[in-house]
């Protein structure tokens, strides 16, 4: 346990989301110690939601599913994202490695994104999200017909 604070310590400076980490590690070492299983598994969804959360990057990850796109293609698919928002969303998945910026050597020049095989690997965490969403729908409109 105390490797990892030592070496958390050195990239405090460097990154607001590692400092974060530390000092939810650093205030729940008991907790840590009798329950480390699920410390981990907190600590994966929250990884999860930092890359896909927001209002944007499912929405852009399920259009790309179904096939490459061009960033206007993109744009007309999800509804409501500005240029600038849908660039810098790109820009993160890239960095992530979700997505692949392909630019064509043609007049005008064309770019195409498409979903990287670790993309892809989140069509089963977006069926279950698009499964939920049906049934949570279902369920509140059901409440509000008995109200």
């Amino acid at each position: 346990m105390f490797e990892w604070f030592i070496i958390v310590t050195t990239f405090i400076k460097e990154s607001s989301y590692l400092k974060e980490t530390f000092v939810i590690m650093e205030t729940t070492n008991k907790t840590l110690r009798a329950n480390s299983g699920c410390a981990t598994k907190l600590l994966a969804v929250r990884d999860a939601l930092d890359i896909l959360g927001g209002k944007w990057k499912i929405h852009i990850i399920s259009s790309l599913g179904f096939g490459n796109k061009r960033f206007k293609e993109l744009q007309r698919d999800v509804n409501g994202i500005a240029a600038k928002m849908l660039s810098k969303e790109l820009k993160e998945l890239e960095l992530n490695e979700l997505v692949t910026r392909t630019v064509y050597d043609t007049k005008p020049v064309s770019v195409e994104y498409e979903l990287t095989d670790y993309g892809k690997s989140l069509d089963k965490v977006i069926e279950e999200l698009i499964n939920w969403g049906l049934q949570h729908r279902k369920r509140i409109m059901q409440k509000e017909e008995r109200n």
